[in-house]
């Protein structure tokens, strides 16, 4: 490079490290020939950057590749030079480091990010990415993210004020290409020109507008076109006066170089100041049409502003042409046009349900009757069912409230008029629309549209958040269903046919089984009088909801001919029945209709209807004291495991690998709206609490049994699970507090035990939920009561010779013939040896009960016989059978032949003999020759 080239201070170290000619010496002597140049040298002039631009410019090559991948959505194609985008920042960190980070790279950084995030958000757009596309967006936008936490600052001064941002990145380029050499202005390839971007807000205020309307691009582009002039007529003066000072002399070589240097810093400076003032007159000039345009609109009042690219709309089409007698067979010609439309592709639902509203409106006015309006409502309200294709989606608010006053318009259409009759087995030929002495005849069917709008109020449910306002909204909704229900049945009850009557009957069941009826409650209590407002009284003189349920239950149990409505009905029915304390009638009511037997073949909403009453069934029975009712009938549902999904109240995670996807949908059309789930935790409670009072006294009882079994392996669950922990803390959940008073009434401590299973916290997860909420409490402390005195008295018994009822009273805080019944039964049933001394009221042991280490003795002796009568099986395989002394009976065991004969093991572990040998009352251990020990088990154990 010559040493007559002119650099600027703050370029001269890296433009001579970057240089690759070094320069002569200052006392070099040039010779003509050198001076001269010839004609390709001319031609092709070297090109000489500096570092800082090199870089730069490799920096502004990748964000214009990035660019327009971000144009095309070519997501993968944006993450590849992404990263080399990072590499190459990377290599021009010493740059960086000196210069500071360029704002072209921060302007990207952030317009990269906003980009991705819209990206992101539009779930439709994502949904049609190719599955490379979509992989590299989530890839992306971590790594932005990730990224920009670096330049955090930067891009968030970029975001307040960008244009300001994007003039000073100007002014810096303007400023280093005035002083970089000569070579840069004539090349013109610049990393300025690479870095030439819309600022963001001008993006944001019309993405859309930019490309069809035409103004701001036209002045925009003329505007460059006076700055590329511009360039273009310095570059061809500055070349002009090189040109004629190259044909001068050596010695004025160097001046005309020097000359031309200060000559560019001048046109520099007027080129910077006029694209300043164009940018200026430009964004003033926008401001100013946008407020011409509003006031056009104001004045003119014709004028509308749309989204750029989206035609104005165009005036509706209309229904029939000028001068058209609008008659029967018009409209119907019409409204068939219209529905040969409906679920073709491409055809707008919603202007079809337009079309024919309007459609509705002519036949009104030009009084074409009531048979074509019907005709017209039908199609309507089909068409909004229709408007959602999917069969999962729901209906959105506003079609749901247009359905709802469709259904309501059209019932008020049929009360009003007697003579229009409906029904699907009327064919379209034997029609009668027009208006004549005949009456209307339609097809369709009412009930068909009820049925589906009130499955549609179900999945509105299924798929609103129960925990929102908006779900209490479309609850309320319930009142005006209830009420079309309620009008069909009164329409289809004088003119329906008996099958159809008894389908909207169940429908009218199932939105009433499930309600308590608080004010039927209250009247039974004696508490009517209570209510002040004559509304409240009105509602209170109603009919009970038990009458209507009875009423419309017996219709079906008696005219219906489809087992799977008699199964609804009944199973509704026990479940209000248990509902409402009704026990003996809801028992009776199961075991009469036999359901258990075949409910298994059943299609899976009634299965999860039958688990709802069976469930309602069992908590009705612990609120009536039937402890062992209550537990058989949750048995089959806690066992399992699964009684959220059994119940149809969710869905549960571990099973989810288990289904795909189509399974999945299907299992969640089935769930029960969250306002009809039962407490699962109150569910768990009272099966928990059930077998607490059954299994106790039983584990008590059969304490040394090596046979014993478990009623509850649930329960027997929890207990090993609060065994096994280390550190044993007050309890808080509700399982906790079950565990320890099980504990305490295993040692006969029922206060203890009481006040775990009755205090503030569980009285307000799960008591405080029943109806009767203090007779519950008062019927848990009676069991708790009566099961801690027989659990005492078994574990107690080998410690006590005598023990006085009085005592026993005062110790349980029972009444004494309470105390008297309980150990009356318990002997009885021969689960204590011991007799009552009616005149002292005292209990009198037998002593019968062996110890401990009798029980233990009993135990190895048993387990010893079972080994022996294993060894003489094994060694009969071997040898043959026994001859002389043994015989194999026909049971597989060994009898002798001579007198003796060996017992088998009784149920408490003994042998016994049969005949002739009784041992003394000192030993503590006697043997009759009618009584055999465990008779308890045997008689009880079908009953557990």
């Amino acid at each position: 490079m010559s040493r007559f080239f002119a650099k600027s201070d703050s370029e001269s170290e890296e433009s001579s490290s970057a240089d690759e000619i070094t320069p002569k010496a200052t006392g070099t002597t040039f010779n003509k020939q050198a001076l001269l140049l010839s004609d390709d040298e001319e031609d092709t002039k070297r090109v000489v950057r500096s570092a800082k631009d090199k870089r730069f410019e490799e920096l502004t090559n990748f964000i214009k590749t990035i660019r327009n991948a971000m144009k095309i959505r070519d997501i993968s194609k944006c993450l590849e030079e992404f990263e080399q985008l990072c590499r190459a920042f990377i290599k021009s960190k010493a740059i960086v480091d000196k210069e500071g980070v360029p704002q072209f790279y921060i302007r990207l950084l952030a317009d990269l990010e906003d980009y991705l995030n819209q990206l992101w958000e539009d779930k439709e757009g994502k949904k049609k990415m190719n599955k490379n596309n979509a992989k590299a967006l989530s890839t992306l936008r971590q790594k932005i993210r990730k990224y920009n936490r670096d330049f955090e600052t930067e891009i968030a001064s970029y975001k307040e004020n960008p244009e300001q941002s994007a003039e000073e990145e100007e002014e810096k380029d303007d400023i280093g290409s005035g002083s970089s050499s000569e070579s840069d202005d004539d090349d013109g390839v610049t990393a300025k020109s690479f870095m030439k971007k819309k600022p963001q807000e001008e993006e944001k205020a019309a993405p859309e507008a930019s490309k069809f309307l035409k103004g701001a691009a036209d002045e925009e582009s003329e505007s460059e076109d006076d700055d590329e002039s511009e360039h273009w007529s310095s570059d061809s003066v500055g070349s002009g006066s090189e040109s004629e000072d190259n044909e001068g002399t050596a010695a004025s070589l160097a001046v005309v170089f020097l000359k031309k240097t200060q000559d560019g810093d001048k046109q520099s400076d007027r080129r910077r100041d006029d694209k300043k003032e164009d940018r200026k007159r430009r964004l003033k000039k926008k401001p100013t049409e946008e407020e011409g345009e509003e006031e056009g609109e104001a004045e003119e009042g014709g004028w509308e502003k749309v989204k750029g690219g989206v035609p104005l709309v165009k005036e509706k089409p209309k229904m029939f042409a000028k001068g058209t007698e609008i008659n029967t067979a018009v409209v119907i010609k019409k409204l068939n046009e219209i529905l040969q439309a409906r679920g073709k592709k491409g055809t707008d639902r919603a202007a079809q349900i337009e079309l024919l509203h309007s459609l509705a409106g002519i036949s009104n006015e030009n009084n074409l009757g009531e048979g074509i309006l019907v005709k017209i409502k039908f199609n309507i309200i089909a068409s909004l069912y229709d408007y959602n294709p999917n069969l999962a989606a729901f209906m959105k608010a506003d079609m749901w409230k247009k359905c709802l006053d469709c259904i309501d318009e059209l019932l008020d259409i049929l009360f009003n008029n007697n003579n229009i009759f409906i029904g699907e087995n009327i064919a379209e030929d034997s029609e009668n629309l027009a208006v004549s002495d005949q009456p209307f005849r339609v097809r369709g069917c009412i009930l068909t549209l009820v049925e589906r709008m009130d499955e549609e109020f179900t999945k509105i449910m299924q798929n609103t958040d129960p925990h929102s306002q908006e779900y209490v909204d479309n609850l309320k909704d319930e009142g005006r269903v209830c009420g079309i229900i309620d009008r069909l049945l009164q329409y289809l009850e004088t003119k329906g046919s008996t099958e159809e009557v008894c389908r909207v009957y169940l429908r009218r069941i199932m939105h009433t089984y499930y309600k308590f009826d608080y004010k039927a409650h209250r009247r039974s209590l004696g508490l009517q009088g209570e209510t002040k407002s004559e509304q409240d009284q009105e509602e209170s003189e109603g009919e009970d909801s038990a009458i209507i349920m009875d009423r419309l239950c017996k219709f079906i149990y008696a005219k219906d001919r489809t087992d799977r409505i008699r199964t609804c009905a009944i199973l509704c029915h026990i479940y209000h029945h248990a509902l409402h304390s009704r026990w003996y009638q809801a028992r009776d009511l199961m075991l009469m209709s036999h359901l258990q037997d075949n409910i298994q073949h059943a299609d899976p909403p009634v299965q999860i209807l039958y688990n709802r009453t069976m469930v309602q069934l069992g908590i009705c029975a612990f609120r009536q004291g039937m402890i062992k009712d209550a537990h058989n009938a949750l048995l089959d549902i806690q066992s399992s495991g699964r009684a959220k999904e059994l119940l149809g109240q969710g869905l549960l995670m571990r099973n989810m690998q288990e289904r795909n996807a189509e399974q999945e949908k299907i299992e969640k059309r089935r769930q029960v709206p969250f306002h009809m789930h039962i407490n699962l935790e109150l569910l768990e409670c009272v099966y928990l609490v059930s077998a607490m009072l059954l299994e106790i006294p039983y584990m008590a009882a059969h304490e040394f049994d090596a046979r014993r079994r478990m009623i509850s392996k649930q329960f027997h669950h929890q207990l090993r699970v609060g065994e096994r922990q280390p550190l044993l803390g007050p309890p808080e959940s509700m399982r906790e507090h079950v565990v320890a008073a099980s504990k305490a009434m295993k040692m006969g401590d029922w206060r203890t035990c009481h006040s775990f299973i009755i205090n503030e916290k569980m009285n307000s997860k799960v008591w405080d939920l029943f109806p009767e909420t203090q007779c519950v409490r008062e019927m848990l402390v009676r069991k708790i009561q009566e099961e801690s005195l027989r659990t005492y008295l078994f574990t107690y018994s080998s410690v006590y010779d005598s023990i006085s009822m009085e005592t026993l009273s005062e110790m349980f805080e029972l009444e004494l013939p309470t105390v008297h019944s309980i150990i009356s039964k318990m002997i009885i049933n021969e689960e204590l040896m011991a007799s009552l001394d009616q005149p002292t009221q005292t209990v009198v042991m037998h002593r019968t009960e062996p110890t401990s280490l009798q029980n233990m003795a009993l135990q190895l002796a048993e387990k010893l016989g079972g080994l022996v009568e294993n060894n003489e099986r094994v060694f009969d395989l071997k040898q043959g059978v026994y001859g002389g002394y043994f015989n194999r009976d026909q049971k597989g065991g060994y009898q002798q032949k001579q007198g003796y004969q060996r017992g088998a093991p009784d149920q408490r572990g003994g042998y016994q003999q049969k005949q002739g040998y009784q041992r003394d009352q000192k030993g503590g251990y006697q043997q009759k020759q009618n009584y055999q020990r465990g008779g308890y088990r045997n008689q009880n154990q079908s009953s557990y």
